[in-house]
């Protein structure tokens, strides 16, 4: 159970992650799941076992995420590497920048998990694995921001760790990226 949850971590802060706002040039950030910090207010705690979720304070956004497409002709491809190393079998994610992503992209860079995505949210989010050398593609994307996230066990710690990058996408195009920690 322990080695999916950085999986259905990073699918669940990917359906609605947008970090505040989208920076002019390519950002990479390094989730890194722990405690939160003092500063950060306290999660409510979850009642089945697992690290606390914070309630969603941001209600889903109907009309922004009606204007988005849910499929397309563009593609991700990439290999996610932790402490230099692949990680095979690993939980990759394409999830679109909205607004409704904000409140959880924060959350998650504090190192705090927050209550699963409006189930529409999730529709627009497309998952995959990577192979036996950390490698993954994603087909069918639609042109727009979005954040690619990749989740697994840190090589040398055992932690669970988050990748997560936002990228451009045009209609057709296929972009290869690195997801590195």
């Amino acid at each position: 159970m322990k080695r999916f949850f950085p999986i259905v971590l990073a699918a669940l802060v990917l359906a609605g992650c947008e970090v505040v706002p989208p920076a002019p040039t390519e950002r990479i950030e390094v989730i890194e799941r722990g405690e939160p910090s003092p500063s950060q207010p306290t999660a409510e705690p979850e009642r089945t076992a697992g690290p606390p979720r914070a309630t969603r304070r941001v209600a889903f956004p109907e009309a922004e995420y009606a204007r988005l497409e849910k499929q397309g002709s563009a593609v991700v491809s990439g290999r996610l590497t932790l402490s230099g190393r692949p990680v095979p079998n690993a939980g990759v994610s394409v999830a679109p920048v909205t607004s409704y992503s904000a409140e959880a992209a924060e959350k998650a860079l504090a190192g705090v998990a927050v209550e699963p995505a409006d189930p529409r949210a999730r529709e627009y989010t497309h998952t995959t694995r990577t192979d036996g050398n950390g490698y993954f593609r994603v087909s069918n994307l639609p042109a727009g921001e979005f954040y690619v996230s990749g989740a697994g066990p840190d090589p040398q710690t055992g932690k669970p760790r988050v990748v997560i990058r936002q990228i451009s996408l045009g209609n057709g195009q296929h972009r290869e990226i690195t997801l590195a920690r």
